[in-house]
């Protein structure tokens, strides 16, 4: 039999059992969209996660108080000896490699202005944020270069916060209270958007000495460094590890990278999506076994036809490659349909939700491809033995 008269057979086959061949496919078609939809979900959220990360700019060291250790049980002890104080990150500011320092506090607070009140998140900042964290003012000026230990009541509004308390009127030049604290506008942020759902155009922008009173804290909860492009993140690291040690005694302090943040972050959202992507699996193991099952029916089905095969001098090789032919072809088509679906169902959410993050994860969707073109060859491969191994006399017989 020749390879083309086999092709031949197995299209006719295929297309003479119509009914047949769409069950078979369907279970593979339903298994390739469901890896397509669900690795297009996990990817979507690894980008989307990373560029909101990356939207603060690049070259960022963040430096926490206390040392991050492991002890006994797998679990990050953090144990802090000394807090990380204002005039830490004022030491660090000339040395080599630095561009900019900004002390980091954080908390929430009543904001009043007249007789409107909204609780939000206070930050408390240096002079450096908006480069730092790639923001603009809209109105105004941000907080001045003033003494970091002893600023001026000067504040800073987030775009939705001067809306909230000030509506259409100029904020400008007004005076907040926060707590028993007075605070004097002095700008007003342009709108940034959110950040892993947090809202940072609803803010109030400090210096970073006044919220340690507000709050009353000994330490500050970080200290960013931007550093120059002639650095790289490791030298940079190395160096204010060194100048902070000197001045605390010991490492009671961690450095965290961009990289090495974003690394971190993209391990946890890979085997998130390799996670997904193996329940789509599941789905193509089911198809798997309706392609097994089918075949199974059509080597029953076709006994006569076998026989008859045999009869006119087809071998047992050619007979099984037939078989193995029908049910990877029905496996591979099943899986292009299913991918095209998917693809188009993607392509659909991206123009009607842009805001819904889905991407294709092509790398997942071409080895679940070739996953089912391997279920179908191995699906028919206990059909495809037994129709070689089928009596050509019994099989006549039989017709």
């Amino acid at each position: 039999m020749r390879h083309i008269d086999m092709l031949d057979f197995t299209r006719a086959a295929i297309i003479g059992h119509r009914t047949r061949s769409i069950l078979s496919g369907i279970g593979i078609a339903i298994g390739i969209l469901t890896v397509t939809l669900l690795t297009a979900i996990g990817t979507g959220l690894h980008d989307y996660i990373t560029a909101e990360f990356s939207q603060f700019g690049t070259n960022l060291i963040g430096i926490a108080p206390g040392k991050r250790s492991t002890h006994g049980p797998p679990t990050g002890v953090i144990n802090a000896v000394r807090p990380l104080s204002i005039a830490d990150g004022e030491s660090l500011r000339n040395l080599p490699g630095v561009a900019k320092v900004m002390s980091l506090v954080q908390g929430n607070a009543d904001v009043e202005a007249g007789k409107r009140s909204r609780r939000t998140t206070i930050f408390g900042v240096g002079p450096a944020m908006p480069s730092m964290w790639q923001m603009e003012v809209a109105e105004g000026t941000f907080l001045p270069n003033d003494n970091p230990e002893a600023p001026r009541a000067y504040a800073v509004l987030g775009a939705t916060m001067a809306k909230e308390l000030f509506a259409n009127q100029p904020a400008l030049g007004e005076v907040i209270r926060v707590g028993t604290y007075r605070f004097r506008i002095v700008g007003v942020m342009a709108e940034k958007g959110q950040f892993l759902g947090f809202d940072l155009d609803d803010t109030l922008y400090i210096p970073a000495a006044s919220a340690l009173s507000l709050f009353n804290r000994e330490g500050v909860m970080e200290i960013d460094i931007n550093y120059h492009d002639s650095f790289t993140a490791e030298q940079m690291a190395k160096s204010l590890k060194k100048a902070l040690m000197r001045r605390h005694g010991s490492e009671d302090f961690t450095i965290t990278t961009q990289e090495q943040m974003l690394a971190t972050l993209n391990t946890i959202l890979d085997v998130i999506t390799l996670g997904i992507a193996a329940l789509g699996g599941i789905s193509l193991l089911v198809g798997a076994v309706g392609i097994l099952t089918v075949m199974t029916i059509a080597v029953q089905e076709r006994i006569s036809e076998i026989g008859l095969l045999r009869a006119v001098g087809a071998t047992r090789g050619q007979i099984t490659a037939l078989f193995l032919g029908e049910s990877t072809i029905l496996s591979i088509a099943g899986g292009l349909a299913g991918l095209g679906l998917g693809v188009i169902v993607v392509f659909i959410a991206n123009q009607l939700l842009p805001n819904l993050p889905v991407s294709n994860a092509w790398n997942y969707i071409f080895a679940s491809l070739s996953i089912a073109a391997g279920i179908g060859l191995l699906s028919g491969v206990v059909p495809a033995i037994r129709a070689a191994r089928t009596d050509p006399l019994t099989a006549l017989r039989s017709e």
